[in-house]
């Protein structure tokens, strides 16, 4: 499955069945993990076979179960640590999908206090994803027009397009789209409109445009 499969066809999962995830497929998921780490200075982290972390009134409340194995997105304090941590972990999310596991994006139905990460010094846990084998492979959510989502006139490039149409496809808290993408003398721009954990939402959308477009970006107004 490549990339652009993968996008089309993940969506949030929140039940997982009991099968373990082979070692070589771990293997697979920490180097990507140590990766995005490298090139992020992040502190992203695999918990494996640990069912604590939702196994709270919160994680029912959420609908999660059969979760115990979950990806930690950790990094330092920062301006920009909620949009590095949205950009990192949807690459993580896609390369999973690649796998032929399933994820969900988690930001408060879990236990932050049992959860078995490492946090250090000066260090945030933002959120986490659950990973494994799905008991369904999830459903498309419903998306906003492309025209509420970009301020474009004119004749739009097809590969503004195209980075549109997988930007639509990323997931958002709460499925709300709050961004706005916009072309101006041939600058990409990306601005929250604001909302729950928006600002990851804003480094998840950036991902799926990059994929999308084949452009590199990383603006922020």
């Amino acid at each position: 499955m490549d990339i652009y499969e993968a996008i089309k066809e993940r969506h949030s999962v929140r039940s997982y069945t009991n099968k373990r995830i082979p070692s070589d497929i771990i293997l697979q998921l920490e180097s990507e993990i140590k990766e995005c780490n490298d090139e992020s200075g992040l502190h992203i982290q695999l918990i494996t076979d640990e069912p604590d972390a939702f196994n709270s009134f919160l994680a029912h409340y959420g609908k999660f179960s059969g979760v115990e194995n979950y990806i930690a997105l950790i990094g330092k304090k920062s301006d920009d640590l909620d949009k590095k941590i949205g950009y990192y972990g949807e690459r993580i999310v896609i390369k999973a999908q690649q796998l032929g596991l399933n994820t969900c994006w988690v930001a408060m139905t879990f236990s932050k206090k049992k959860s078995k990460c490492i946090v250090n010094k000066g260090e945030k846990l933002l959120c986490v994803l659950s990973i494994g084998y799905g008991q369904t492979q999830g459903v498309a959510h419903k998306s906003k027009s492309m025209n509420q989502l970009c301020d474009f006139k004119g004749e739009m490039p097809e590969w503004f397009k195209k980075g549109m149409e997988y930007a639509m496809l990323a997931p958002t808290a709460m499925n709300q789209q709050k961004f706005l993408f916009s072309l101006d003398s041939g600058e990409i721009k990306v601005k929250t409109t604001g909302g729950f954990y928006s600002k990851i939402d804003l480094g998840i959308v950036i991902y799926h445009f990059e994929v999308g477009s084949g452009k590199k970006i990383w603006h922020i107004d």
